[in-house]
């Protein structure tokens, strides 16, 4: 399997061009990844442009392919954008590592009133800098051509807000819906997901308030890591993207 790199600063490739990345990018390639020259390389902008070819300078402050193939993907409609609230011991980590694995076109950190973890001054800066190479990294192993977007961190009034021009799934163990039976009306879609203690009461009178639905997975009650990239594969499904 061809391994695949970022240049955010590519707008656009030819057959025939000379795609170099350089910084920290190409350093890991050429001193971890170990790529050399001869080898067949993929190069994203993470916006749907993808171009491949052989490498033809692996050195660590310069790694460059001549371009032999370009491909431009368009994104994905509707969108699917996960919420996840804010979790302990890095599960909210792990939920937005294999949703981006999975196909999640954004994620958005959501400060829930059960929330153990808090981003607040400092850690607000640094939460969505890790989130957002968490997001890369998995873009680049899952050879996604677009790259999904962290928005800023939320508190619950500002994640109802967005049921106003979304469709909003709440997964709440309880809900008569299961997401399975959902089907796409053409609107993106925002899955909410609560932390370790679940989504309180008064969030979820607030979510539907403003227009969200709530849906189930299924019979068992499913950590806040696994939830959302579970109700995820499911849309998938769902929306043909499977």
């Amino acid at each position: 399997m061809a391994h695949f790199y970022l240049a955010d600063e590519l707008l656009e490739a030819s057959v025939g061009d000379r795609i170099a990345i350089t910084g920290a990018e190409a350093r890991h390639a050429v001193t971890v990844s170990r790529i050399r020259a001869g080898e067949s390389l993929l190069v994203g902008n993470g916006s749907g442009l993808v171009a491949s070819g052989p490498v033809v300078v692996a050195e660590p402050t310069e790694l460059a392919i001549v371009v032999e193939h370009v491909t431009a993907t368009a994104p994905p409609s509707p969108a699917i954008w996960l919420a996840q609230a804010l979790a302990k011991g890095d599960r909210d980590e792990f939920a937005v590592q294999a949703a981006s694995e999975l196909g999640v076109d954004g994620v958005i950190p959501w400060a829930a009133q059960r929330s153990i973890v808090k981003w607040e001054g400092p850690k607000i800066k640094k939460g969505h800098e890790r989130w957002s190479a968490i997001v890369r990294e998995a873009t680049k192993q899952s050879l996604r051509p677009w790259l999904p977007e962290v928005s800023p961190v939320v508190s619950s009034r500002q994640l109802a807000a967005l049921a106003a021009t979304t469709r909003m799934l709440v997964l709440e163990p309880t809900a008569e819906l299961a997401l399975s039976d959902i089907r796409s009306d053409g609107r993106d879609i925002v899955l909410v997901v609560g932390p370790e203690g679940g989504i309180a009461p008064g969030e979820i009178a607030q979510f539907a308030a403003a227009g969200a639905s709530a849906v189930r997975l299924g019979s068992s009650i499913l950590r806040t890591s696994t939830a959302g990239p579970a109700a995820i594969a499911v849309l998938n499904v769902a929306l043909g993207r499977w």
